[in-house]
């Protein structure tokens, strides 16, 4: 079965057709639990989102802040596995036919077995994978196994990265760009930064490929700004937040819905 890569550059397409940002939305696979996972994901599409990325929980998120880093924890004390990572994108996507990515760092992966966790991956209707510390150098194997089961490829850029460097990462991506908005861990900040702004210009120079920004969005008019020069707006934290604050799971998943539904506002206003 082949992946969703088309599904999600159609959703982007439209999204830019529309003359508004896509609105995705970042949770772990196994928070608070496996499937009040699933129900957190499929509130955030119901609420807004156009698209989801789930995350593989990992030990040592480097890319991640305390907030995901505590969500991350609470999933592998819950006994999370890759195969419950996949179970959590096939089911977001057959509720909502919207289109679900997972997010995760490459060991997990390399372990699970490229070709296996591609193969796994498309079967459950995923759209594709977005990869944080895997260098573009080394990525060949999986891009191939990517590309032969219809899954894109996500790289993440930073306003570190230099034009050269930039041209080198979009050639080798597929299905869209994630744009880091400065340098650091992803969390809630109280403003998102010019950075962001100057990496998606420099970005769009040298690819076609929708760029979508993260890292630091968290309320609807974060999301104006953002949308005003992004083709995305990459929300995680603050989801993670209402679910952590929660007193209970029914209110965790409307605090979600509401907050999607405020920044799906939020994109469509473009700043």
């Amino acid at each position: 079965m082949a992946g969703n890569i088309e599904l999600l550059s159609s959703v982007l397409a439209a999204a830019r057709a529309g003359n508004r940002a896509a609105l995705v939305g970042y949770l772990p696979a196994g928070f608070p639990t496996v499937d009040d996972g699933v129900r957190a994901a499929t509130a955030m599409l119901d609420g807004g989102c156009d698209i989801v990325e789930i995350g593989l929980p990992h030990s040592d998120p480097v890319l991640d802040g305390p907030v995901i880093q505590t969500a991350d924890d609470i999933a592998l004390r819950g006994g999370v596995k890759i195969t419950d990572v996949i179970r959590t994108v096939k089911e977001t996507h057959e509720v909502t036919g919207a289109p679900v990515l997972c997010m995760t760092y490459w060991n997990p992966v390399d372990a699970y077995g490229t070709e296996r966790f591609a193969a796994d991956l498309a079967a459950a209707g995923g759209a594709g994978c977005i990869l944080p510390d895997l260098p573009v150098e080394e990525s060949e194997v999986w891009r191939k196994a990517a590309e032969q089961h219809g899954l894109a490829t996500v790289f993440v850029v930073a306003p570190s990265s230099r034009d050269e460097r930039l041209a080198k990462i979009t050639a080798a991506g597929s299905g869209f760009v994630y744009a880091a908005s400065l340098m650091g861990v992803t969390g809630t900040r109280e403003s998102v930064g010019n950075e962001a702004q100057d990496l998606v210009r420099r970005t769009r120079a040298v690819t076609d490929l929708p760029v979508c920004v993260g890292l630091g969005v968290s309320n609807a008019v974060q999301a104006a700004e953002v949308a005003a020069f992004a083709d995305g707006v990459i929300v995680g934290s603050a989801f993670v937040k209402r679910l952590l604050e929660a007193p209970d799971r029914d209110t965790g998943l409307a605090a979600v819905r509401a907050l999607a539904g405020e920044l799906a506002e939020g994109v469509r206003k473009r700043g």
